[in-house]
């Protein structure tokens, strides 16, 4: 299948890796993307660039509006589902709007897409739908035990994807995305805190022994993943996890950012703070590495952008320059 002459829907689309995915989409020859996004915690500026690009409409709509929803599944040939509550902290403070949002918003989408001629769903999933990990790297056949209201209401998202391919023969596919960073990321885990206070010249906190490992992965990865995944049918009804199959510890992380922004004169302060404590996340991740292999055989996915080359210095350059924007975050959550 080619993107040539059809229209994408990306729910989501003024966010993080939504505004990123629309930038590749127009690069594909591609007819029209349709921006579906509440601004809830999308940004207009992260489609500003877009304003005058007679390939893009954006309509202000949220997945829990069937009727709205179903207005633009109706014109669309390619679905990317980005729209999600992203945020754990939140979603363990109010796991209903996590359900409703994540959950419900999934099965608005799925119960209008069965009345119309859609080619392709993507559905963007995630890592947290596995929980602790029993063994590493964790693969699709690891057990999805969350730790999280989060992890729950995605991993419901997944099933009914399932279901509905089984059921209705829907051309969908889902992507466990790992921990996804880069340009126009939101603010609020654990390396965009570190930048964050690297760049205001304040100490890095390390909770815990600093032993924890993380998987990053950079969003022009993520977005190369999607398009893989659309356009390829042995996908169809399987689950793949996207990541960069390395981790990292959290205090290797800190030195990182702290090299790579040359503030090796800051403090590393050591804390211990109790769960839910301080920003601490109830039920934290001990390891979080995940395998590529099945997206690798199966989708030709191969991550491009080396987090400790190139990645992470990107990063924090991005940030550098876009510091009105990306502070801008941190006040609404």
């Amino acid at each position: 299948m080619s993107f040539k002459n059809r229209i994408a829907l990306v729910t989501g689309g003024a966010g993080f890796i939504g505004s990123n995915l629309v930038d590749a989409l127009l690069n594909k020859d591609i007819e029209k993307v349709i921006i579906y996004d509440n601004f809830s915690t999308g940004f207009e500026y992260n489609i500003a660039h877009l304003k005058d690009n007679n390939q893009v409409e954006v309509i202000q709509g949220d997945i829990l509006n069937f009727e709205s929803l179903d207005e633009q599944v109706a014109r669309s040939d390619l679905i990317f589902h980005q729209a999600a509550q992203l945020e754990i902290i939140k979603a363990t403070n109010n796991p209903i709007e996590d359900l409703q949002i994540n959950t419900l918003g999934t099965l608005n989408l799925l119960r209008s897409v069965i009345t119309h001629e859609v080619k392709k769903i993507v559905y963007a999933s995630s890592g947290g739908v596995y929980g602790q990990a029993r063994y590493l790297p964790v693969d699709e056949q690891h057990p999805t035990r969350p730790q999280w209201s989060y992890g729950v209401s995605k991993l419901a998202g997944e099933q009914y994807c399932i279901q509905f391919y089984e059921l209705y023969e829907l051309p969908i596919v889902s992507l466990r995305y790992s921990i996804v960073y880069g340009e126009r990321e939101w603010y609020g885990r654990v390396l965009t805190i570190f930048v964050k206070n690297a760049l205001e010249n304040r100490p890095l906190s390390i909770f815990g022994d600093g032993k924890q490992t993380r998987d990053f992965v950079h969003v022009q990865d993520v977005v190369e993943a999607n398009l893989l995944a659309a356009m390829n049918k042995n996908a169809d009804g399987e689950v793949f996890n996207i990541a960069s199959g390395v981790g990292f510890t959290v205090e290797d992380l800190c030195k990182l950012v702290l090299e790579k922004t040359k503030k090796q004169n800051l403090k590393i302060l050591r804390e211990d703070p109790k769960p839910g404590e301080k920003g601490r996340k109830l039920g934290e991740l001990r390891e979080f590495i995940l395998s590529i292999e099945k997206a690798k055989t199966i989708l030709g996915y191969s991550p491009k952008i080396d987090f400790k080359k190139q990645g992470l210095q990107n990063y924090i350059k991005w940030v550098s320059q876009n510091k009105d924007k990306y502070w801008t975050y941190s006040m609404r959550v």
